[in-house]
């Protein structure tokens, strides 16, 4: 494939995710899609309840013992080749030269290796990673299914020599948190969640789709071995991500080689203190994979009584490093089955996104509560 020809596929996958991801979930069986969004899940992936955030454990497993055998050829057709010279090497190699959005960085991650949450508990189990270890798979993947749709490419090797989306045994799986944020108004009854519309110039996967906000890679706050330790909670994450994406705040937590001191942070202090006394309630409704991306999102909601909301987002922008945020005429758009129909039927959503929206809706006397 040449670098025009790349491109020309590549702006086709931006322009087209909504509808390539609506149409790469028909190549997988119609019961392992999350209520009845193209979100793809493994049976033990979704409880039949929301789990309490801290019901779910976490653990680690042993490193991989290799790229599964047919990758190496099937990923021949969809690196581009230079002008001047070789083949790139990988996918993420080709978009760092030829695409790269605005945020780019091939940070560390917690790379999934085990999934449970079949309810009453959870478990998930993680190695080492690294976030372009699922852009070399994923986005491949996906760059070669719109290949496939322009008529470029003949079939889907590649996705074939991956597998089943939620075998987690074929590729490296990096874990996004995707947090769905109430507000909830226990005097009217009435709930309120922002939106995010996620840049396609700033983020490299999902941009120009809605989004449940925040959203954040299992990552530790930088790659300094003590934070890898420090920042392996799902809780921890989400905290930085709140604190990223509703308030605008960087991603800078101190100077290189110091950890987060989560204790003396005043912002995660009050979470923690809300939390700890039922004003602010976390639960995981679930898993699942993206069917075109591969991508992989843990499906939390944290759910916040009013008067607490307001008190921690005040401050809340419109406008974030990856994105604008959807806040409605007040503290946000209204968590209703029309509201949600809308989003997840009629406007180009992330699936994880979409699914999550649906699971909320059929829990919501538990979340409300």
């Amino acid at each position: 494939m040449s670098v025009e020809e790349w491109l020309r596929v590549r702006a086709f996958l931006q322009e087209n995710r909504h509808a390539l991801s609506s149409s790469a979930a028909v190549l997988y069986p119609a019961s392992r899609r999350v209520e009845g969004t193209s979100l793809l899940a493994a049976p033990s992936w979704i409880p039949g309840a929301p789990l309490d955030l801290d019901a779910v454990s976490l653990g680690c497993v042993p490193a991989p013992d290799g790229p599964v055998e047919g990758w190496a050829s099937a990923l021949g057709s969809v690196l581009p080749v230079r002008e001047d010279g070789p083949q790139y090497r990988s996918y993420s190699a080709a978009m760092a030269d030829l695409a790269a959005p605005r945020i780019f960085e091939n940070r560390s991650t917690y790379r999934l290796g085990d999934a449970d949450l079949a309810g009453p508990k959870g478990s998930l189990a993680f190695g080492r990673g690294t976030y372009f270890d699922g852009i070399d798979i994923g986005e491949a993947c996906a760059h070669e299914y719109a290949a496939v749709r322009m008529g470029i490419l003949p079939g889907t090797a590649l996705r074939a020599a991956v597998g089943e989306p939620w075998d987690l045994g074929r590729r490296p799986v990096n874990l996004a948190i995707s947090t769905l944020t109430l507000r909830v108004d226990h005097a009217s009854g009435a709930a309120t969640f922002p939106l995010h519309r996620r840049d396609p110039g700033s983020v490299g996967h999902a941009g120009g789709l809605y989004q449940v906000v925040p959203v954040g890679m299992f990552q530790a706050s930088d790659d300094e071995p003590q934070n890898l330790v420090n920042d392996f909670s799902l809780w921890r994450c989400m905290l930085r991500e709140f604190a990223e994406e509703l308030l605008g705040r960087p991603e800078e937590y101190g100077p290189r080689g110091t950890s987060v001191d989560y204790g003396r942070w005043p912002f995660a202090r009050r979470m923690g203190e809300a939390r700890a006394a039922g004003s602010v309630r976390a639960w995981v409704l679930g898993m699942g994979v993206d069917p075109l991306t591969l991508a992989t999102d843990l499906l939390a909601v944290v759910a916040f009584d009013a008067e607490v909301f307001d008190e921690l987002f005040g401050g809340i922008v419109r406008d974030n490093a990856e994105g604008n945020v959807l806040l409605g005429e007040g503290h946000g758009l209204e968590f209703s089955e029309r509201t949600i129909d809308q989003f997840t039927s009629r406007e180009p959503m992330q699936a994880a996104g979409a699914a999550l929206l649906r699971l909320a809706w059929r829990h919501r006397q538990l979340l409300l509560g």
